[in-house]
């Protein structure tokens, strides 16, 4: 019985030290792989989203089916990779006196509202205009407002308007749209 019990031990002590031995060989082999999909995870996160820097107004505003007006000055565009949609934006000053025809041709969906007051709590912006050096429209007072399309035709999902009167003679058109 004796000799029983020490063969027991002694056989779970050899299976100790293979298992032992086992995750000592392997283990650096498994944390390598597990390095590698971490570090791939990473990079594709730090990839995305991520700002498109071959960006153009004219890829843009094509991309929105907008057609700048004529009249369309200070343009500032940027698209930004995501996961699954693409973000869109678009800003550029008109004289106000060509506004109204602007969004007129844009067919949104209602009136735009109008908005005296910045928005007390504004949620940070997935796209936000920042990135093109303009404050947020949510921030500002004076601004009309509202959604174009969504969804809209084609390759867009959404398209918002927000129109920021500058002074007397001039506004600022912003235009975020989710590709």
């Amino acid at each position: 019985m004796t000799r029983t019990l020490h063969h027991s031990r002694a056989k779970r002590v050899v299976l100790a030290a293979g298992a032992v031995a086992a995750l000592c060989l392997t283990g650096p082999l498994l944390s390598a792989c597990s390095g590698a999909t971490e570090s791939g995870a990473a990079d594709r996160t730090s990839e995305v989203p991520g700002w498109d820097e071959t960006a153009t107004p004219a890829t843009v505003s094509r991309q929105m089916n907008i057609d700048l007006p004529s009249k369309a000055a200070d343009i500032r565009a940027a698209r930004q990779n995501g996961f699954q949609d693409d973000g869109l934006l678009l800003a550029f000053t008109l004289p106000t006196s060509g506004v109204n025809a602007f969004v007129e041709q844009l067919r949104p969906e209602r009136e735009l509202r109008q908005r005296d007051e910045p928005r007390k709590s504004v949620a940070k912006p997935m796209t936000p205009f920042s990135h093109l050096d303009l404050p947020e429209p949510e921030s500002l007072p004076d601004v009309r407002e509202g959604q174009v399309c969504a969804p809209c035709g084609g390759d867009l999902n959404s398209l918002a308007i927000a129109v920021h009167r500058l002074g007397d003679s001039e506004s600022r058109v912003y235009l975020r749209a989710v590709d």
